[in-house]
């Protein structure tokens, strides 16, 4: 498939300020996500932001970068807006959302959220196992899963932060990875929020919500987010270790 990878980012953290900028070992934030992206050979990556900052930053390193409005209400908003500025867009099969806060994701890990689309859902991401300790962390968001081939190829059910009570399915952790055609991508966008979306506060309940299918690939470990300066410290002895 021609994949185009868009990663979101904004300076105005409420928990991390200025978090695309924090150095990880000397590189910054943005730039290892973005370097995780071109090695999946997927195909072209932009960065999705409203900074100049961060837009210098990345132009510098011969990377591409899109300014967006930095009062978009979410990630799937500026990566809308970004492809909107792009001319070429009707030429890719796929649009990625990579989260701008996952260093160290595997590259493989990204190429595995095309699979979805590729099986003719409406949209693709991941799940990854759900250990013991984490069922009751309402930290993590948990997918139901309808598993089409196991640990291959499944169907998302449902999504929630809280325990999910299911007898024929099971739960997983849910790695906010997605894919979209871009006509799918345009419709979630264009559509108001679903009761379920902000009663769960979970942008994806808006698909499922309106009968769009999503299809989940399966992961062996979860990318760690960058949600606090413990987590960065936790990643740089990572980078450091390998």
């Amino acid at each position: 498939m021609k994949t185009l990878i868009l990663i979101p980012v904004r300076m105005a953290s409420v928990r991390f300020p200025n978090k695309p900028m924090a150095l990880i070992d000397g590189k910054t934030m943005i730039q290892r996500v973005w370097e995780q992206a071109i090695l999946s050979n997927l195909g072209e990556v932009i960065v999705a932001c409203s900074e100049t900052e961060v837009y210098d930053h990345i132009t510098s390193l011969g990377g591409k970068a899109e300014m967006t409005n930095p009062n978009l209400p979410s990630g799937t908003d500026r990566i809308f807006e970004a492809i909107n500025n792009y001319s070429n867009i009707s030429h890719y099969d796929s649009i990625i959302n990579l989260q701008g806060d996952m260093p160290i994701i595997n590259p493989a890990d990204i190429k595995k959220v095309n699979i979805p689309l590729q099986q003719g859902f409406d949209i693709g991401t991941l799940v990854t196992e759900l250990v013991d300790d984490q069922i009751k962390d309402v930290n993590i968001t948990k997918a139901e899963i309808e598993w089409i081939k196991k640990y291959k190829i499944g169907k998302a059910l449902d999504f929630d932060k809280k325990i999910i009570d299911s007898i024929n399915n099971e739960i997983y952790h849910h790695v906010g990875i997605y894919s979209f055609r871009y006509e799918t991508l345009k419709k979630f966008i264009s559509m108001p929020p679903s009761k379920n979306e902000i009663k769960r506060k979970l942008e994806q309940l808006r698909a499922l919500d309106a009968k769009m299918t999503i299809g989940v690939s399966y992961v062996k470990d979860v990318p760690i987010s960058v949600d606090t300066k413990k987590d960065l410290l936790k990643v740089e002895k990572i980078i450091k270790s390998l």
